[in-house]
């Protein structure tokens, strides 16, 4: 874009910096730049990141920090989105959250920070939700997939609780189910009838992308 402020705004998710990636973002807007062109840019930052971090050259605080800095400025650049009546291509659509019982965010955050800039509609439903929750959430968003954490082994099988739940109310058949955490394998995620796992954020991305195109 050549950009200074669009310059300092990747330089901002580089670094790891949240707050600056903020102020930028809103600096960007009030300077009348594009806030989908923003985006794109940021993606390909975050994508860069993801890779190296893939091939073993960069580490999950990395990772993480990098996500962090991009949620501070991604609702800023949504936000502007919207009050221009401007439409971003979206992918799919995706509804997350932490099973109930379970207060950890950070994997979570990650992988909705990373679906969003891979042009997801993420709806995070955040902590400690529970079974009603989620199918609450399914039907209103109709969302095209659901992707439940847990890190804890106490509360895994919450998602085994969700995804029977979907099957009783007649929306599991409508839906991809992805899980993920500590708690979980591959195995497990098998046996409690989801249909993916990946042990991390970037994998669990694509995860969702090769589910959206088998339909």
């Amino acid at each position: 874009m050549g950009s200074d402020t669009t310059t300092k705004l990747k330089l901002a998710i580089e670094e790891y910096d949240k707050e600056s990636a903020e102020t930028l973002a809103k600096q960007a807007m009030s300077e009348g730049l594009n806030p989908i062109e923003v985006i794109n840019d940021l993606i390909s930052v975050i994508s860069r990141i993801g890779d190296d971090f893939g091939k073993g050259e960069l580490f999950l605080p990395d990772l993480i920090g990098a996500a962090d800095a991009l949620q501070g400025a991604m609702p800023v650049l949504e936000e502007e989105i919207a009050k221009k009546g401007l439409k971003r291509e979206k992918v799919g659509s995706v509804v997350i959250g932490t099973v109930f019982g379970d207060i950890h965010n950070i994997g979570k955050d990650m992988v909705g920070t990373l679906l969003m800039a891979e042009g997801f509609d993420v709806h995070d439903l955040g902590i400690n939700v529970t079974a009603d929750t989620f199918i609450g959430a399914v039907k209103e968003q109709n969302p095209d997939i659901l992707a439940m954490s847990s890190l804890l082994t106490t509360t895994a099988y919450e998602q085994e609780k969700v995804i029977k739940e979907l099957d009783k109310s007649g929306l599991r058949s409508h839906i991809k189910v992805i899980v993920g955490g500590g708690a979980i394998t591959d195995d497990f995620a098998q046996k409690i009838g989801a249909d993916g796992y990946e042990p991390t954020a970037v994998e669990a991305v694509k995860l969702a992308k090769r589910l959206l195109k088998e339909g």
